[in-house]
């Protein structure tokens, strides 16, 4: 297992892309590691775009960066609710400061940007939030999977692979 021993937060919130929720959950959890499903309420069963429900473990006023090794921020229209709420910003803000792995796949730019942490780095996204990147200081390529420290960025649920596969790397060190 190589990923023993890590925690993960993997933010969630209603209409989320369902297989960037589910295809880092149950890969990461293969690995070894333990993911923590966050969101802005606790227990609530999610539903994604496309209907299938997840429950959240914690709310992010409850927990710290300190408790993560990483974050997912997956996409779909989770990401504008997501990011309304101080508490997600924050814990993203504060897990990007440590130098620990931000992945962000598809909308999950609109966090970032919300954040505060793009500005001079290059990342890739779903082509929507494209311009919201750009305005916010940061170099947009047509990648599917790109690095820049340790911010791992994707397009779209065909990019889960390479995104995956970055983010176990970056988590083994």
């Amino acid at each position: 297992m190589e990923l023993q021993g890590k925690r993960i937060a993997l933010l969630v919130e209603a209409d989320y892309q369902d297989m960037e929720v589910w295809y880092p959950k149950l890969r990461l959890t293969e690995a070894g590691a333990k993911v923590v499903t966050i969101g802005t309420a606790t227990g609530p069963h999610y539903k994604g775009k496309y209907g299938y429900p997840i429950t959240t473990d914690k709310k992010a006023s409850e927990v710290s960066a300190d408790d993560f090794d990483a974050i997912v921020i997956p996409g779909g229209w989770a990401p504008d609710k997501l990011r309304q709420h101080s508490d997600v910003i924050d814990l993203v803000r504060k897990i990007d400061a440590a130098g620990k792995p931000v992945a962000a796949i598809c909308h999950a730019g609109s966090v970032l940007v919300s954040a505060d942490i793009v500005r001079d780095r290059t990342l890739t996204s779903f082509v929507a939030v494209k311009d919201d990147l750009i305005h916010a200081g940061a170099n947009w390529v047509d990648r599917e999977v790109v690095v820049d420290g340790n911010l791992i960025t994707s397009r779209k649920p065909d990019d889960l692979p390479a995104f995956c596969r970055e983010l176990i790397r970056m988590l083994k060190g």
